[in-house]
């Protein structure tokens, strides 16, 4: 009966008082709607009828689900990787020349850009009369080709680089300076300070960047909608376009099958890296 003393002890402790607003609002807010959610897609969206897991059948066989997905994959598997290597390597140079420290409010200024901006600065470097056409004497669209998804891309780079370089930053100055000097007393290079001392000190960062940027990486989809509206170009055809065009032409029943099954697939990715990361330590 060790979860009644838990229980008992977390009833008694007055500290509990201060979460009790932030839990009811995640639960009427969050939880309460997601299980509406998780039940709707049980059923017909018309009738109410339980059906079982057709609704789940039913996605996983649509065509443009499964362009859909792959798509996001691919957009994430180019994405994070060049996203974390870059990011990473601004922060430590710009760690090692604390001068640079000082315009850190810069680094978030991508942040701060409207997505309408960015499409508009889109279309007046990639359309057939931009810029990138006129320096080039062409009149390729390269918004409606498969450049387009090198584009998205460079896009989700440049919004989310000075972000996640502020958070590697802040990973390294929690860094004990008298490690890395013990380090070095000890004979090791720069790259031997990095892999066996730097590096594993930015686990916890790093487990809280990969998440951050997974997340984000789903915000790109304002962008593409804004360029090629519900039906863009096939490369960037991303999750949320689908789920987009399923609410508008109201099939709940497939919108919340395709919910329950991306917050199960991000449930699972984060619980595998959390687990993996506790192991290593």
């Amino acid at each position: 009966m060790r979860w009644k003393k838990n229980w008992k002890y977390t009833l008694r402790n007055k500290n509990v008082l201060f979460l009790l607003p932030s839990l009811a609002g995640v639960t009427f807010f969050v939880m309460v709607p997601f299980a509406k959610v998780v039940l709707s897609s049980f059923c017909t969206a018309m009738s109410g009828e339980f059906v079982g897991i057709k609704n789940y059948a039913t996605v996983l066989r649509n065509s443009a689900f499964r362009l859909a997905a792959a798509n996001t994959l691919r957009f994430m598997a180019a994405g994070l990787p060049l996203l974390l290597i870059l990011s990473l390597g601004l922060a430590l140079m710009i760690h090692r020349k604390p001068v640079y420290d000082r315009y850190k409010y810069l680094y978030l200024l991508p942040m701060a850009v409207p997505a309408a901006t960015m499409v508009l600065v889109w279309k007046l470097l990639f359309s057939e009369q931009g810029f990138l056409n006129r320096a080039l004497g062409t009149h390729v669209d390269f918004l409606g080709e498969k450049s387009a998804f090198l584009i998205l891309v460079i896009s989700y780079l440049w919004k989310n680089l000075g972000y996640t370089v502020v958070l590697w930053l802040a990973g390294l100055k929690s860094i004990p300076g008298e490690i890395i000097d013990a380090a070095k007393v000890d004979g090791a290079g720069k790259v031997q300070v990095f892999f066996k001392v730097t590096l594993p000190c930015l686990k916890g960062s790093m487990f809280t960047i990969l998440v951050v940027s997974i997340l984000n990486s789903f915000k790109a989809f304002r962008e593409v909608y804004l360029v090629g509206g519900a039906y863009p170009q096939k490369s960037i055809y991303m999750i949320q376009n689908v789920f987009n065009n399923w609410y508008v032409n109201l099939e709940q029943d497939k919108l919340a099958a395709g919910a329950v099954l991306l917050v199960a697939v991000l449930g699972t990715v984060s619980f595998l890296l959390r687990r993996q990361w506790d192991r290593e330590d």
